[in-house]
């Protein structure tokens, strides 16, 4: 395992003072798996005013109550924490109180999972008290000790656990497995925003979708609109899934891109309560696009989404299910709506959304990807979409006379006949068809 410099740096410096000195957690698992971490933790005996003492100015005192020091280095801060042992959860997130120990065993033992509760120092030595590395090679997701107590102390490792087995690819033991459903309702008790950004980091492993169609309840626990999509048979040939495993399925064939990968789950929520069965017995989901917008824009909401976020997951949704012709006006003017970068998206939603239907009914691939050569060479010929490619602007209306909302109005009129192919984005032209109009 190769530590980083300015982290052995740190690990050095502890030792030369006394002190014991590991890197722990994220950072060795990760390394274990030939990934790279995204960030280097260190666990020591020193206590926090010894950490203080060791590194003097470069030391910051981010969280003394819970031992944690941090260390400025010129590559980047290195966090640096007492061992430790927790006392009682009573908000199911954070200890009340913490006791600093000198055993590295102890601090391991709180650990939420046992791939997370390894620890090596600078000789290379690993601290694997409860078999973490034995897991890591087996591909097993397993609680340090019992694992109702480790979630009821922290319900956020709920999911945690579940966006570590779809992120690692591993595969939670029994015990885990059934403890994660059995605690569910703690995670009523988590911030939203908390929630917001494990669930966000979640959907976009390689194996979210087995991992979510494993336990639809504990989403169900803040989004409680997922339920009846699970097991709603939608009684069409043109699926071969339940709504929830149609979801699942279109989920995983996107990108990992979180704003896609949350449209993708969400762009059928509005089918249960849209469902009606015809004369033959076929169902049929007729305004469903619409429903399912109001119902994530609601789940969003409530896990304090940015507007950003949520507004671009919530028009992926809304497009979803729309007929974008396949011809150049057809196209320009879904550019004018939603921009090149949504576009592409919403065209990778509904190629997924296809391939998660009936083999049978893939045929929608051709014309596709037939909209996306349509795209790709408007882009290339720089096509006009948009107010800031148009060759006339504000200043130009301006010396005509027009100003207020007229101005506004006049150039999104004159962007809308050039998207048509009704006027060509020439200066002369545009400015001609807006004196016609004046007259």
């Amino acid at each position: 395992m190769e530590i980083p410099t300015y982290v052995k740096e740190v690990l050095e410096a502890l030792e030369a003072a006394g002190h014991e000195a590991w890197c722990v957690g994220g950072c060795v698992r990760d390394s274990l798996l030939g990934r790279e971490p995204e960030d280097w933790d260190v666990t020591a005996s020193a206590l926090p005013e010894e950490t203080m003492a060791v590194f003097g100015g470069q030391a910051l005192p981010t969280g003394l109550k819970h031992g944690t020091v941090t260390v400025s280095t010129a590559e980047g801060p290195v966090e640096v924490t007492t061992y430790r042992v927790d006392g009682a959860y009573r908000d199911h997130r954070r200890p009340d109180s913490v006791t600093f120990t000198r055993s590295v065993d102890e601090d391991l033992a709180r650990r939420d999972f046992t791939v997370n509760a390894m620890a090596v120092n600078l000789r290379g030595e690993l601290r694997d008290p409860f078999g973490g590395r034995r897991d890591l090679e087996a591909g097993i997701l397993r609680c340090v000790g019992d694992p109702d107590r480790r979630f009821q102390e922290d319900a956020l490792r709920i999911l945690r656990g579940m966006r570590f087995a779809a992120c690692l690819r591993l595969e939670e033991d029994r015990a885990a497995d059934a403890a994660m459903d059995r605690n569910r309702e703690l995670l009523r008790e988590i911030a939203p925003e908390r929630i917001q950004t494990e669930l966000m980091k979640l959907l976009c492993g390689p194996d979210t979708g087995w991992v979510l169609e494993n336990h639809p309840m504990v989403l169900g626990v803040f989004w409680p609109e997922l339920l009846p999509m699970v097991g709603f048979d939608q009684r069409n040939v043109h699926h071969c899934y339940d709504v929830w495993r149609h979801s699942l399925a279109a989920m995983m064939h996107t990108p990992p891109v979180p704003v896609l990968r949350c449209a993708a789950l969400l762009h059928d929520v509005g089918k249960p309560s849209a469902f009606t069965l015809d004369e033959n017995g076929v169902g049929h989901f007729y305004g469903h696009a619409k429903a399912s917008v109001a119902l994530a824009d609601a789940m969003l909401r409530r896990l304090k989404c940015s507007n950003e976020f949520r507004e671009r997951a919530v028009r992926l949704v809304e497009w979803h299910d729309r007929d974008i012709p396949r011809t150049d006006r057809g196209v320009r003017r879904a550019l004018r709506a939603l921009g090149e970068e949504d576009l592409r998206l919403l065209l990778a939603l509904k190629r997924a959304d296809n391939l998660a239907q009936a083999p049978a009914y893939h045929g929608r691939q051709a014309e596709i990807q037939k909209g996306e050569e349509i795209l790709d060479r408007l882009l290339e010929e720089e096509a006009c979409f948009s107010l800031k490619q148009l060759a006339v602007d504000g200043r130009d209306l301006l010396a005509l006379g027009l100003s207020g909302p007229a101005l506004g109005e006049a150039l999104d009129r004159l962007l809308g006949q050039v998207v048509d192919g009704e006027l060509p984005n020439d200066r002369a032209a545009l400015l001609a068809a807006v004196r016609r109009e004046a007259l």
